[in-house]
């Protein structure tokens, strides 16, 4: 088989900017589960929502260089940059080469054991490596998504910012006098060989704003990295794509709230999924469809403690709507069925820029599936369900034996409602998972006989109204010769029997079609117009392929995903084919789950 590949965790990095700004590939990402700041190759943090992920103040320069308020950090000369993250951790190293000398930045979301301190702590720790380096920075938060700006002042040994409930301190230690120009915090400092600075932005809402001693933050800076690796040395996974799996899993924990079981489908909003397209999302909810992928992924690298935990989030809020099953919900577990449109510029000047996702008020019958499948994964490993969750999946069951044949919104969450391909597998699932529940007694068996007969029609619908003689392909859709990357998923949700000649004509008729070259792929029929290449979906194939015994095939794919990667080991929702560059919102939970599954499965099937 062909040796897997991987980034070079320290190569050179761009640090130049588009009208403000840097290419989303350029972006690392450093938090704490509970809010998430991306640092450009430059030093600057574009992107922090204060204080969780979903809240709308905070840097959102990402959005609106001009506007949306950022905390630079950067060599006050010429320089270039590389980067890595500290082994095992979320704490990522910038070094920062001049002429004069080099520094290295760390910066860290302070976390302890517990997950639960009730502030945030970005800190910034400067380090001279070698010369005098001159550095500079400046804090520019805002409020209300930049419809409010920071009004600064200086109080005892803290920088302080309030909005409403809101409090934001910023202490400065050996990184030159502050100074307050309005709604920016600045300073500029020298650094010589072995000697260091330190920057800590702390906030909290309705509680007393620490003001902590540099001790006590470069401790929590320490800890913070010993709780990283304590984590992410439980990953049980020993195949070719380690340090790749590992990562992916550290990304996915940026996007985890480890005290609820929440997790965001990514990090930003609004990112767009092609410049100058209409397609950018707020994507900083949890998506239904997503959990399946979750669970699976956690349960294979032996996570089982958060994969509880997201399982029985998701049931809470799935409670507050059943039996409907809700395609996405806020953090805290609410319903989000509406969107509004944010007055910034948008990403390189894409546009609208979005808060909240209407995608929750659409009918997604795929759901039921989804759901339930993630509550059979934990069956699988041994979970005893509630009575509770039993009737809970028992009542999805049977309302969708009455609406399995409503058209819907689909897998891709379209305007147009059709008989999606993706929606009947999902709805297959479902009836197929509850009778094997009932049958281990796992769910209450109140309708055995009509969940297997609603089985046999599903089957026989998609057998029928979703196969294409002349394409030798399952359609996107009833009535539509298009195809669709999402049909694929058949494979890991065990539709299909390993052989199956029916998955094998399709997988080729989407290489054909769909494929955008090295190793991406289109979700469905008319993309290239549209948008980029879906990084998921390749990772998808990569599964099916090792299902049907394309061992090599799947291994040189994975490979070429992984590949990928930025410099750090990131991945967005989209990527360009002809350029390499990421867009779509970063990081995506999907596509690193897409990656730890097939890396997981694609080893599995090949021993």
């Amino acid at each position: 088989m062909p040796s897997s590949t991987s980034s070079d965790p320290t190569a050179a990095a761009t640090t130049a900017r588009t009208d403000g700004f840097l290419p989303i590939g350029g972006y690392a990402a450093v938090g704490d589960g509970r809010t998430l700041a991306l640092v450009g190759t430059d030093g600057s943090i574009d992107w922090m929502c204060l204080p969780e992920l979903d809240a709308p103040d905070g840097f959102h320069g990402l959005l609106d260089p001009e506007r949306g308020g950022a905390f630079a950090l950067a060599p006050a000369v010429p320089f270039r940059s590389e980067r890595r993250y500290r082994e095992g951790t979320n704490i990522l190293e910038t070094r920062f080469i001049t002429d004069r000398g080099s520094v290295t930045v760390t910066d860290a979301v302070t976390l302890d054991s517990s997950l639960d301190a009730p502030w945030r702590e970005l800190v910034r720790h400067v380090k001279a490596e070698d010369g005098e380096v001159p550095m500079r920075w400046s804090c520019a938060p805002t409020f209300g998504f930049a419809t409010r700006q920071a009004q600064w002042e200086s109080r005892d040994e803290v920088l302080l910012v309030r909005d409403g409930r809101l409090q934001i301190g910023l202490r400065a230690f050996d990184a030159g006098e502050p100074r307050i120009d309005g709604g920016v915090a600045s300073g500029e400092f020298t650094l010589g060989d072995g000697e260091s600075a330190l920057l800590a932005l702390l906030t909290c809402c309705d509680r007393a704003l620490p003001v902590p001693a540099r001790a006590a933050i470069e401790r929590r800076l320490e800890d913070t990295a010993t709780v990283w690796r304590s984590w992410s040395a439980r990953v049980a996974y020993a195949g070719p794509w380690r340090d790749a799996v590992q990562r992916s899993l550290l990304a996915l924990r940026l996007v985890a709230d480890g005290r609820s079981g929440a997790i965001a489908a990514a990090g930003t909003s609004s990112l767009p999924e092609v410049l100058g397209g209409q397609k950018n999302y707020d994507y900083r909810y949890a998506w239904v469809r997503d959990l399946s992928f979750t669970v699976d992924a956690l349960l294979r690298v032996g996570m089982e403690e958060l994969a509880q935990q997201s399982i029985g989030w998701m049931l809470d809020a799935v409670g507050g709507t059943a039996p409907r099953v809700d395609p996405v919900y806020r953090l805290t577990g609410e319903v989000l069925r509406s969107q509004t449109e944010l007055d910034l510029s948008g990403y390189r000047h894409s546009r609208p820029v979005l808060l909240g996702n209407q995608a929750g008020a659409q009918l997604q019958l795929g759901g039921a599936g989804d759901l339930i499948e993630t509550v059979w994964q934990t069956v699988c490993h041994g979970a005893i369900l509630s009575p509770a969750t039993g009737e809970l999946v028992a009542d999805i069951a049977d309302q969708l034996v009455h609406i399995w044949r409503h058209p819907d919104a689909g897998l891709w969450e379209l305007g147009d409602q059709s008989q999606y391909m993706t929606s009947k597998l999902s709805c297959w699932v479902t009836f197929d998972r509850v009778l094997a529940l009932a049958d281990r007694g796992q769910v209450p068996a109140r309708h055995p006989d009509r969940w297997m007969r609603a089985r046999a029609e599903v089957r026989e619908f998609i057998e029928t109204e979703l196969w294409s003689q002349s394409r030798r392909s399952y359609r996107f859709k009833a009535g539509s010769d298009e195809l669709d990357c999402g049909v694929l998923l058949g494979a890991r949700r065990g539709y299909f029997e390993r052989g199956s000649q029916r998955l094998l004509s399709t997988i080729a008729a989407i290489e054909s079609e769909l494929g955008a070259g090295d190793g991406l792929f289109y979700r469905y029929s008319g993309m290239p117009e549209e948008e980029n290449a879906f990084i998921a979906c390749s990772f998808w194939m990569a599964e099916a392929l090792a299902f049907c015994g394309e061992h090599e095939r799947a291994h040189a794919l994975v490979d070429q995903m992984v590949a990928h990667t930025n410099d750090v080991g990131l991945l967005s929702e989209q990527m360009n084919p002809a350029t390499g560059e990421m867009m779509g919102n970063v990081p995506q939970a999907l596509s690193h789950l897409g990656l730890i599954n097939a890396a997981c499965l694609v080893h599995e099937l090949s021993k």
